[in-house]
């Protein structure tokens, strides 16, 4: 039996639509899963869960808000019945501001924690009733939070993301916690993905130019090169593939822990 296999499982991925979150529902597919993209996007949900189906996957959108509780009530009921269940949730769904402490947006931080902590706190909220041993589901599963690198370090510019996603490491461990005092049978684990040259990451580094903390987009992305071991960015396959690990067997015996997918940069 091959352990890494996600073969009949049910995923549901928060931030589906695109990006890393359209990555992620790409390689639990690969891997055999059913999934369900909940985003706000929909004209790029339905989009991209058209492309999965094309490839022969089972894949559906499903719109779901991950900072509101009513969105969630909606969805939840929704995902279970087009999946047959819910084995994996994957609290994907971000947002990242950039600013410097003295010029920091009181809106902005909120708004940035309330998708970033409260969604995943939610997420999980409505993992745990579904999937314990008496919810709509009721066969334990798996819980892959996505942190960040800038949990593990100090990058100027990042102190509400850096602090939003240090939470996400907290919120992992004491759901793991939880879920084993209480015999809810989920694992809950999270990834923290290093810079990718994906459209969010380089709005980060355009943001860190126009702060005035380095000349140039180039000169941005060679100082996040230069922290990082193994001499070059990430890609969303790397992190997605570390998703599909923690979501499988093979991760069977880990729970409330974070997997650095990050080249060495937060060693």
């Amino acid at each position: 039996m091959n352990h890494f296999l996600l073969t009949g499982r049910k995923a549901l991925v928060t931030g589906g639509a695109q990006n890393l979150g359209a990555a992620i529902a790409t390689a639990l597919t690969k891997a055999g899963a059913a999934v369900v993209l909940g985003d706000v996007n929909a004209v790029a949900g339905e989009a991209k869960a058209a492309e999965l189906r094309a490839d022969g996957a089972q894949a559906t959108f499903v719109h779901l808000d991950v900072t509101d509780e009513a969105s969630w009530n909606t969805a939840m009921p929704q995902v279970i019945s087009a999946l047959g269940g819910l084995d994996i949730l994957v609290n994907n769904a971000g947002i990242e501001v950039t600013s410097l402490l003295i010029d920091f947006d009181p809106a902005a931080l909120r708004k940035m924690l309330d998708v970033n902590v409260v969604g995943t706190s939610l997420g999980i909220k409505n993992a745990f009733k579904a999937m314990k041993p008496d919810g709509a589901a009721g066969k334990g599963g798996a819980v892959v939070n996505i942190a960040s690198v800038s949990a593990l370090i100090a990058f100027p510019a990042l102190s509400g993301y850096s602090g939003s996603k240090s939470a996400v490491d907290r919120i992992t461990r004491i759901a793991a916690a939880e879920s084993g005092a209480l015999g809810y049978g989920v694992r809950v684990n999270c990834v923290y993905p290093g810079l990718i040259g994906n459209p969010m990451g380089m709005k980060l580094a355009t943001d860190v130019v126009d702060i005035g903390l380095f000349p140039d987009v180039e000169t941005a992305v060679g100082s996040v090169v230069g922290l990082t071991p193994m001499g070059h960015l990430g890609e969303q396959s790397d992190m997605a593939n570390a998703v599909v690990f923690l979501a499988s067997d093979a991760a069977g015996f880990i729970t409330g822990t974070g997997l650095a997918v990050d080249g060495g940069m937060g060693s």
